[in-house]
């Protein structure tokens, strides 16, 4: 159902970008979405294949509605700590979500249908600590749908390795740099490999690489403006997405090396590329820029329903924008730095504060809780 209450109709420009091999996800979820049936209309009528969350869209979903007060009542009385409740109301709205994609992920072998549920970003410099919450989040959840959300700090690599090898599939998130992505792949090559070596069957293993967009343009068009050239402006909201592109392409000749060769002999699936952060920030921009312009086959673009319903109203998918235009991606990056951009410095920064952001939002998440909790044993 719509927000308005009326039955959506099959959307042709979801399924077209279906159709080109984009894996359409929800950045969303509630336990409203999932009991009202909403979340199971958009599988339907808006090809979407799998969700994301975060601490931010929980918090969103406990201040809205009565759906966790049963839940809140029950976890009050038992006197339940405030970090056990989180894992208790997160974990099962995951748990549910997955049963409800669970068709699809039986539908594409394994390849969709898959839910995301973040660690503790408290722990994102802490590669044991992050390797041990995996492994909980994984067993008490228990879907084989599961993808456990792992920050790509350079500290988190060696978790996501060490996950995959465990046979847990990850959801590698807050990605911004080509130089973070490559080394992203290796990590979860060298998980495979290690996997293999201990005699894991690697078939189920899955995995999805979330690489940022919105959040460079939102940076990069700041230092644009600063600059102030008509050769500056010309690149306002296209340097997020030529890097993007230039990600693609390492992750197509990824696919046709010599290394992923010998691990897809073996049955292991590829890590595809997820573009995130796809809401736009700039009004000015197309609402559904970072759909449009980021299509080709073998991608996952998560969405918040804002531009979901955005692309199902006036998207228009005109065939892979990615494939061939690595050239033009360079010479974007290169024109940017050329006027003093610093490419480098920008993703830097968008990591140390997506940080700084997550740890935010799951302090918003615990007094959300807090409060919830406090008002239930009133």
């Amino acid at each position: 159902m719509t927000e308005n209450g009326s039955t959506p109709t099959q959307s042709e420009a979801t399924t077209r970008l279906s159709a080109e091999g984009v894996a359409i996800w929800l950045d969303d979820l509630s336990r409203e979405r999932i009991t009202t049936g909403n979340l199971a209309d958009l599988v339907a009528t808006r090809d979407v294949v799998g969700v994301t969350t975060n601490p931010t869209i929980f918090a969103s979903a406990l201040s809205q509605g009565q759906s966790y007060d049963e839940q809140l009542t029950e976890i009050a009385a038992q006197g339940t700590d405030l970090d056990d409740a989180v894992w208790e109301i997160t974990t099962r709205d995951v748990r549910d979500a997955c049963d409800v994609l669970r068709p699809v992920y039986d539908r594409s072998g394994g390849v969709d249908g898959r839910v995301s549920i973040e660690v503790d970003p408290r722990m994102a410099q802490d590669p044991d600590a992050t390797g041990r919450l995996a492994e909980r989040l994984w067993s008490t959840v228990d879907r084989p749908n599961l993808f456990i959300k792992i920050p790509a700090t350079e500290k988190g690599l060696s978790a996501i390795t060490a996950a995959i090898a465990q046979g847990i599939s990850v959801n590698v998130t807050l990605i911004f740099s080509l130089e973070r992505y490559s080394a992203v792949i290796d990590a979860y090559l060298t998980g495979l490999e290690q996997a293999l070596e201990a005699g894991r069957d690697v078939s189920d293993l899955a995995s999805v690489a979330s690489f940022f967009v919105s959040r460079v343009d939102g940076s990069v068009d700041k230092q644009l403006e600063e600059i102030g050239s008509d050769e500056a402006k010309g690149l306002l909201g296209k340097v997020a997405i030529a890097n993007a592109r230039l990600a693609y392409e390492i992750h197509r000749e990824t696919l046709a090396s010599d290394r992923w060769k010998a691990l897809e002999a073996r049955g292991a699936r590829p890590q595809r590329p997820l573009w995130a952060s796809t809401g736009v920030k700039n009004p000015d921009y197309p609402d559904t820029l970072y759909v449009t312009e980021l299509v080709a086959p073998g991608v996952v673009n998560t969405m918040p329903e804002k531009t979901l319903q955005a692309v199902a109203d006036h998207g228009e998918i005109s065939g892979d924008t990615i494939t061939g235009t690595y050239d033009e991606a360079r010479a974007t990056l290169d024109t940017f730095a050329r006027l003093g951009g610093d490419l480098a410095e920008v993703t830097r920064n968008l990591e140390e504060d997506g940080l700084q952001k997550f740890e935010a939002s799951w302090d918003e998440l615990l007094q959300t809780v807090r409060d919830g909790l406090s008002g239930a044993s009133s």
